[in-house]
């Protein structure tokens, strides 16, 4: 059976019957078969559901550089009118009074600079939209971003960085989905498997269920080996390629 693998499918509201159904993509690694995937996803999801709406399709890059287009049998349909391609890069350096803009600009910032930025974003004063987010709220969102950014870092690396001496890490739902399950059996123990549940997450999202092979590697494999695997899979073009060895 065929399964969609769309990251996100938004329905107009009740209020506006006539709005389309729009297909939202979040590509944020090189893939070379990306838009032949892609497009094959939302014309299947189009056939088999039959929306008696109109459709829009949206792919969102960090920067051009990771896009993969073969003009000669995409160009044409990237430039329908229903598809819009945008790029976060674009955004970096437009001066940001929302919340949702500054998020965005840490997560295409270099990760050099991604310490300072996620401080000031938790330091400064709410602006337009910042009342709408309770504070736990940012500080997960700031923190999804920055382990997915520097996934070798663990959860005390990235409160040192952050300076959050007076913030109880432990409200945030990042934390309770990742860390807390292993916390009762120790906190060395609950920080190995907060490690593997996160590369786990980050290896299905990017390739996919698991097959068996794959998880009997994780099940098996020490501290250091999924420091290593955790730093090849935001890079390696296949989940063969993450877990080689050398």
């Amino acid at each position: 059976q065929t399964a969609f693998r769309l990251d996100g499918v938004l329905e107009p509201p009740e209020t506006n019957p006539g709005g389309p159904v729009v297909f939202v993509e979040v590509q944020m690694q090189a893939e070379e078969a990306f838009y032949g995937r892609w497009f094959a996803e939302v014309f299947l999801y189009l056939y088999r559901m039959a929306p008696v709406r109109p459709w829009r399709a949206v792919v969102i890059h960090p920067r051009r550089s990771v896009e993969r287009l073969d003009e000669r049998r995409y160009g044409s349909a990237v430039r329908l009118p229903e598809v819009r391609r945008v790029y976060l890069e674009d955004w970096a350096d437009v001066p940001a009074t929302t919340v949702g803009l500054r998020l965005v600009q840490l997560r295409v910032s270099a990760a050099t600079e991604a310490p300072a930025r996620a401080r000031q974003l938790l330091r400064e004063p709410p602006t337009a939209g910042a009342r709408a987010l309770p504070e736990t709220v940012l500080l997960d969102l700031v923190e999804t971003i920055l382990v997915y950014k520097l996934p070798t870092m663990s959860r005390e690396e990235v409160r040192r960085m952050l300076e959050l001496h007076d913030v109880d890490l432990k409200q945030t739902r990042f934390y309770q989905e990742v860390f807390a399950e292993g916390e009762s059996e120790g906190e060395l123990k609950g920080e190995l498997k907060g490690e593997l549940k996160l590369l786990r997450r980050q290896l299905i999202r990017r390739f996919g269920p698991l097959p068996a092979w794959a998880e009997a590697k994780l099940a098996a494999a020490e501290p250091a080996r999924l420091e290593v695997w955790g730093e090849r899979v935001l890079e390696a073009a296949t989940l063969e390629a993450v877990f080689a060895e050398g």
